[in-house]
């Protein structure tokens, strides 16, 4: 299955807090479902920009402690992708808005992320995500 590496404390938000825009550098032209992985890094200083902009939307994300990281977490159906110059809830201006929809929880699956979309094994999905 198709996978996206993404930074705490994002990835906890498209999950959990109905982060329903990926802001990228470059479009996607697929649709259809792609698991969320936690990456392992993240800043004090990210997650502290993250989480002021968490908290102007309304949103108490948890203490960095608390976040998986290396792992995925969910799974999220991309329905569209359109490149703005405007700012407007989760997306930023001058980036490509991945459109997200239906965010699902799994059991954590420990996996190495990689840049851009790659390939998690389907056994390793079936076993949490049925």
């Amino acid at each position: 299955m198709k996978a996206l590496s993404v930074r705490q404390p994002w990835a906890w938000a498209i999950i959990y807090a109905l982060k329903d825009i990926e802001n990228r550098g470059w479009p996607i032209h697929y649709r259809g479902d792609i698991l969320i992985h936690a990456a392992k890094t993240c800043t004090k200083k990210e997650y502290q920009v993250a989480r002021e902009f968490c908290q102007g939307m309304g949103i108490v994300i948890p203490d960095l402690i608390s976040l998986r990281r290396g792992q995925v977490i969910g799974i999220v159906t991309i329905v569209d992708c359109k490149f703005s110059q405007v700012a407007s809830g989760w997306g930023l201006p001058g980036q490509y808005h991945w459109k997200l929809e239906n965010p699902r929880e799994i059991t954590p699956i420990p996996y190495i992320g990689r840049l851009g979309i790659f390939e998690v094994p389907d056994d390793l999905v079936m076993e949490v995500a049925a």
